[in-house]
């Protein structure tokens, strides 16, 4: 560690300590760690989920994305278009919650390491929860 922020340091590029973090993918992803230190004596904490791209990975014994942030987003989205179109045709509100809502939950899973029977699932819980709502709105 100590190498590379030399290196850094003579490219004049200094690691922020309150914007790096430590995460451990692999069998001893649980194991207790030890404090890293930088050159100036600050440590590097160590966290079990990053953002990495707008991406949330979960600290396990393989590399995992998490959708939690992803589906959060989508309901945040269309609870603003719900609240702001009212009683507006269900096209209408189905043609802004394709363009508006679906992007914010599909951002990022192409690079997540998961199978596609559960993306399908877990959009399909989504979009579902969400029509059942514009129906009961009715």
């Amino acid at each position: 560690m100590h190498a590379c922020e030399r290196e850094l340091i003579w490219l004049d590029m200094l690691i922020n300590c309150k914007k790096s973090f430590c995460f451990r993918v692999g069998q001893r992803c649980d194991a207790v760690y030890a404090n890293v230190v930088n050159y100036c004596s600050q440590s590097i904490s160590w966290v079990t989920e990053i953002r990495y791209l707008g991406i949330y990975f979960a600290s396990s014994r393989s590399l995992k994305c998490t959708l939690d942030i992803a589906k959060r987003s989508f309901y945040r989205t269309a609870n603003a278009i719900l609240g702001k179109v009212g009683r507006a045709p269900e096209d209408v509100i189905l043609e802004l919650i394709r363009s508006k809502c679906l992007p914010a939950l599909l951002y990022g899973l192409g690079a997540c390491p998961v199978r596609k029977s559960d993306v399908m699932q877990f959009v399909r819980f989504c979009c579902e929860s969400l029509f059942h709502e514009i129906v009961s709105d009715k």
